[in-house]
């Protein structure tokens, strides 16, 4: 497994739970795996957050709200999906953190960890076809959480302390990344002992199966797309599983479990087809155009990506469609290339291209805004990223809804932050006023903190900029830098430099009281 040029951390979690397997039936067609769960929701919760607090300082760990967007879209119907089925239990729906986490990595996966939180390679998204495909994969390992197989395989290791178990997935992440980085958490021969008691039964990889399938399709989503995930993972096993497929080895693919996939398909009694056709198509190749960029961002592959323009365009396109779809494909992915390259001629063309050609897809449309926004920040022009912007957006657009409501897109929230704090001090106001709004709401949000330490510092109110900081680190777990930027702040107010800001004051007296408190606990933890 690679890191696409950066250093072997943390996010290959394929030892511990992976995306084998997928199928459908009803919730209730088999009995559940196991009695007498040990570890309670809230319990798993904890343990999920400690390991996403390594995550989180990983290199490979990427927070691209577009990408973010895409994936928590499809996430967020089938987890309504698993609502109206029964499998996802208020229980559950409130203690988990129910956070999906990119990972900056060219293999083809995705995992499941303790207490709702859920992982995706770029590598998965930038390989699989269509939408369908990826839901498939997300709907799979959302059923290893609602099953709670996580904290079944987890209560196997009863005899230990909660932080051990975490130091040992820990270790068996970096085992999977990097034999050198394994050995500072956890002996090789360890690591491989836990990791065959965590390592999902063949039982309950069968059980995500069938309640994912059902998941999936009640979310509106074509099953088929489960199939055509299952022979993709196929073909690759016999054929080129050179490290790019990391769980063919840890849940290996059986002609029982594809034979079993395809039945349910046939015995649908409606199979649910592709609803927005080649707009749906085109959207998903642009942000699959865009995973792939991500994933690897040295020079030699950015240049690539531009001559494809012209070496490639079109060379396995058979139909019109699908002429359009490779084309938005190569288009995006060479005018993103070209910003990282720090070409903005050529990336202003290739945008201009791609918007001529998406102008009548709302959804493809919407791709297209945003990236020429970003475009436009990349070459220092705020004026015109905020133009781009403020172009009407249709309701299609948005990336999903969160219990029956329309969840804004995050992507064009952070972005219209960052163009109105480059436009100004007036613009940094109203950025301040709107990232404040969506912070209310999603007090998690690192790099809505960030923009607003920044929106603060351009207006010079230095204690809020300070305090925004700390809770970007506070935001993914790293409470010691978190009470670091208080004490400085608290430093500021003592020596009276912080100006009239007495609100911020009291505020940074009492948060940084209890983020001194979570430090205290997080260390007792270790």
């Amino acid at each position: 497994m690679r890191f696409a040029g950066l250093k072997r951390k943390l996010l290959c979690l394929t030892l511990v739970f992976s995306l084998a397997a997928m199928a459908q039936g009803g919730p209730n067609a088999l009995p559940a795996l196991g009695d007498g769960l040990e570890m309670s929701t809230g319990a798993e919760r904890q343990l999920g957050d400690r390991i996403a607090r390594e995550l989180y300082r990983s290199t490979a760990y990427v927070d691209d709200a577009i990408l973010g967007d895409y994936v928590e879209g499809l996430w967020l119907r089938l987890m309504a999906a698993a609502r109206a089925r029964g499998e996802l239990t208020p229980e559950m729906d409130e203690q988990y953190a129910w956070t999906i986490m990119l990972g900056r990595d060219r293999s083809v996966n995705a995992f499941a960890l303790p207490g709702g939180y859920m992982g995706v390679h770029l590598g998965l998204i930038a390989s699989v076809d269509d939408a369908d495909e990826l839901a498939s994969v997300l709907a799979h390992e959302l059923s290893h959480i609602t099953q709670r197989h996580i904290a079944r395989m987890i209560s196997r290791q009863g005899q230990q302390a909660p932080w051990m178990i975490a130091a040992m997935i820990l270790g068996i992440l970096a085992a999977a990344s990097s034999p050198d980085a394994a050995g500072a958490l956890i002996v090789g021969g360890q690591a491989a002992s836990v990791q065959g008691q965590l390592n999902f039964s063949r039982d309950m990889e069968r059980e995500a199966d069938r309640v994912g399938y059902g998941v999936m399709t009640q979310a509106g989503f074509n099953g088929q797309g489960f199939a055509s995930m299952f022979q993709k993972l196929l073909q690759a096993n016999r054929h080129n599983d050179t490290g790019a497929f990391p769980y063919l080895r840890s849940h290996p693919l059986t002609t029982e479990r594809i034979a079993d996939m395809q039945a349910r398909q046939q015995l649908q009694e409606r199979s649910v087809q592709a609803r927005d056709g080649v707009d749906t198509a085109v959207a998903h190749a642009m942000l699959a155009a865009r995973a792939r960029v991500l994933a690897d961002t040295s020079v030699d592959s950015l240049r690539a990506a531009i001559a494809q323009v012209e070496t490639q365009l079109l060379g396995a396109a058979t139909t019109p469609s699908q002429s359009t779809v490779r084309l938005a494909g190569v288009l995006y992915a060479a005018a993103w290339a070209a910003a990282e390259l720090r070409d903005p001629q050529t990336a202003q063309k290739m945008w201009t291209r791609l918007r001529t050609l998406a102008s009548d897809q709302p959804q493809s449309a919407y791709q297209v805004r945003l990236l020429g926004a970003e475009l436009a920040l990349s070459a220092g022009e705020a004026s015109r990223a905020l133009d781009v912007l403020d172009q009407p957006t249709a309701a299609s657009n948005a990336p999903g809804t969160d219990g029956g409501r329309e969840k804004k897109p995050r992507a064009l929230s952070l972005l219209r932050a960052r163009a109105l704090t480059m436009a100004g001090r007036d613009g940094a106001t109203r950025a301040a006023q709107t990232l404040q709004v969506w912070l209310a709401e999603h007090p998690r949000d690192a790099q809505a903190w960030q923009l607003l330490s920044a929106a603060s510092a351009a207006q010079g109110q230095t204690l809020r900029a300070i305090r925004a900081d700390a809770e970007a680190y506070a935001a993914r777990f790293d409470y010691a830098a978190a009470r670091d930027r208080y004490a400085a702040a608290q430093d500021l107010i003592k020596r009276g430099t912080a100006g009239n800001e007495y609100i911020e004051a009291s505020i940074i007296e009492t948060r940084g009281k209890q983020v001194e408190a979570l430090l205290r606990e997080q260390m007792r933890e270790r």
